[in-house]
């Protein structure tokens, strides 16, 4: 039900600027070509970037690379940058390659052309959009991987001792989780630099680049999260497990653990630290992913740490079960199990709430869902979660059945968490009358039936474990892959730039004499509002060029009354060309061409071009 309100109230559109940014627009314009050599490079984004010492490299149609300016923000826009260029660039067709930062501090990358004068028959190759190096890009997304696994580990950990009261052999595991987080997080700030200029594993170590890491967002980020876990080591937990399976602060009998008031349970304060110190942790997530930008920044925030929390929650909390239940000198008392259930339907229905808004917010619309790559990985994440709910229903199952025994009355029922193992050796006293061989058989069934429930929840618990790895890995992929919101704006911008920067026009005419018929060849360039150039070449019977004694070329554009435009192509040997074409508006365009093949034979044809 809350799925379904939340997409029908959500799914109504909403504007604005998503996460990763999206080029939408260059000055000079993409496959442009220009009289003169621009002062400088400019370029809009879809949202606010960061840049880098070397966020624009301008290369020379020899590809050599051209000494510009510093990169800066225009009129301090954080969403428009631009380079200064050198005087006398020459002529010919000019690469640029640039590379920023989004807000949501991930790295985009990208490149286009121009030329001047004219296209130059050799250019620069343009890099990828993906340009960067393999190798710190790889061990980066392995320490964000670490990352996200040291931290499930050490919050489901701390939340099983601290919520749950079991404080056996599982504070291993928050140690495990401890050293994981905080050594990729140090390698995350080590490789941060190379990773967002997309150079080699060298530069991990450069004072400046880690200096330049140090006071980003991302990098204050990571060291707040490095902060925040060498404060955890000063919060206090309870001590281990006794020898006989009780723990500080419970009796051991002969087939129960009994609770001692007052004795090594965890006060308000380890409580309320510990929960401090998770929220900060997830925090320092929200505030270097998705969440930070895009639309609905404070609400995203929110909903992220509270995703990540219930995540923690639930999958290390499976792992600290887990890792409880292969340990049969600490049993399990069902009361700490039943506990960690409930906790754990609770941080289902906080992930299924957080987690249809963020798919809202990162989709944008429902064709994003089978077109983008963050659709797709979403729907693998959703098939991946049915899964791990029908493991956690079985594991549920075995949990109740796991509470059905009971020790004898000696204590208040409620106050008395019957151990796993105790369990299993809980015998039903024959009476006096009873036979011998009957007593026998019923304590065998017992055992049996308890052994049966116990390695059930184990093997239950296995398998949701194993598939909450999938789903940690998904997750983390996720957070690495541009939205599909963003995805979307970013292929609407990239066909805008992505027009075919000249367009070429094939027109065959007949004057109706011998000979007299043919084909003109017009290239308008780039097609574009504003100043175009325009050759033409005539084409004739026997597929060599010909010449005419007239050629005449106007553009009208109906639709807004604008025209006839002359082309004023004049003859220079061999092809016509003009290049003061001004086209004020964008739209489809008829394109008039006269040819005038004697004294007194000429024909007009019309064709329609598109003007971007």
């Amino acid at each position: 039900m809350l799925a379904g309100v939340l997409t029908l109230v959500l799914f109504t559109g909403v504007s604005g600027a998503s996460a990763h940014a999206a080029l939408t627009g260059t000055d000079p314009r993409d496959g442009s070509v220009l009289k003169s050599a621009p002062r400088q490079v400019t370029l809009r984004f879809s949202e606010s970037v960061g840049l880098l010492d070397d966020s624009f490299r301008v290369l020379t149609p020899e590809n050599r690379r051209v000494h510009t300016g510093a990169p800066r923000h225009v009129d301090g826009r954080s969403d428009t940058a631009s380079v200064t260029l050198p005087r006398g660039l020459g002529t010919g067709t000019f690469t640029v390659a640039w590379r920023v930062v989004s807000a949501d501090s991930h790295p985009v990358s990208g490149a286009f052309t121009f030329s001047i004068g004219k296209p130059s028959a050799t250019a620069a190759p343009l890099p990828s959009a993906a340009a960067g190096n393999p190798a710190s890009a790889a061990l980066y997304d392995i320490a964000r991987y670490a990352a996200y696994s040291g931290l499930a580990l050490l919050i489901g950990a701390a939340t099983f001792v601290l919520a749950c009261g079991f404080r056996g052999s599982v504070r291993r595991l928050l140690h495990t989780g401890w050293w994981t987080l905080i050594s990729s997080t140090v390698a995350l700030l080590l490789l941060r630099g190379p990773y967002e200029r997309g150079t080699g594993i060298a530069d991990a170590l450069d004072p400046t680049i880690l200096s330049d890491t140090l006071t980003s967002r991302p990098g204050i980020v990571l060291v707040v999260r490095l902060a925040l876990l060498a404060g955890a080591v000063l919060l206090p937990l309870p001590g281990p497990g006794s020898a006989d399976g009780a723990v500080r602060g419970e009796r051991r009998t002969d087939d129960a653990v009994v609770p001692v008031p007052g004795e090594g349970r965890p006060g308000r304060v380890t409580l309320a630290l510990g929960g401090l110190l998770a929220l900060g942790l997830a925090v320092t997530w929200a505030a270097a992913e998705h969440a930070s930008a895009g639309i609905q920044v404070p609400v995203a925030m929110v909903s992220s740490v509270l995703h990540l929390l219930a995540m923690a929650v639930w999958l290390g909390g499976l792992t600290a079960l887990l890792t409880a239940l292969h340990r049969p000198a600490e049993p399990v008392p069902p009361a700490v199990v039943t506990r960690f259930s409930r906790l754990a339907l609770t941080s289902v229905a906080v992930l299924a709430a957080t987690g249809v808004y963020q798919s809202w917010r990162g989709l944008g619309s429902w064709n994003a869902l089978t077109s983008t790559s963050y659709g797709r990985l979403l729907l693998a994440k959703v098939a991946v979660v049915a899964l791990l709910l029908a493991g956690a229903a079985v594991s549920r199952r075995w949990t109740t059945r796991l509470a059905m025994p009971r020790a004898p009355e000696a204590v208040p029922a409620e106050r008395v968490p019957v151990a796993v193992a105790a369990a299993a050796e809980t015998t039903t006293t024959p009476s006096a009358d009873e036979p011998p061989d009957e007593a026998s058989f019923a304590k065998e069934r017992q055992q049996r039936e308890n052994r049966t429930r116990l390695r059930g929840l184990r093997r239950s618990v296995l398998a949701e474990v194993t598939v909450g790895i999938l789903v940690l890995v998904i997750t983390t992929m996720l957070t690495g892959t541009q939205p599909g919101r963003a995805a979307e704006e970013t292929a609407t911008a990239t066909a805008a730039a992505d027009q075919p920067a000249s367009s070429t026009t094939l027109v065959p005419f007949d004057v109706g004499t011998p000979g007299g018929h043919g084909k003109v060849q017009v290239e308008l360039s780039p097609g574009r509002v504003g100043e175009n150039s325009v050759q033409a070449v005539i084409i004739g019977p026997d597929g060599g060029i010909a010449t005419v004694p007239e050629l005449r070329i106007t553009f009208t554009l109906k639709s807004q009354r604008v025209g006839p435009i002359d082309a004023e192509i004049t003859d220079k040997g061999g092809y016509w060309t003009s290049d003061t074409l001004a086209l004020p508006l964008p739209g489809t365009w008829t394109m008039k061409t006269t040819i005038r093949t004697t004294a007194i034979d000429q024909v007009t044809v019309e064709r329609p071009v598109r003007v971007n």
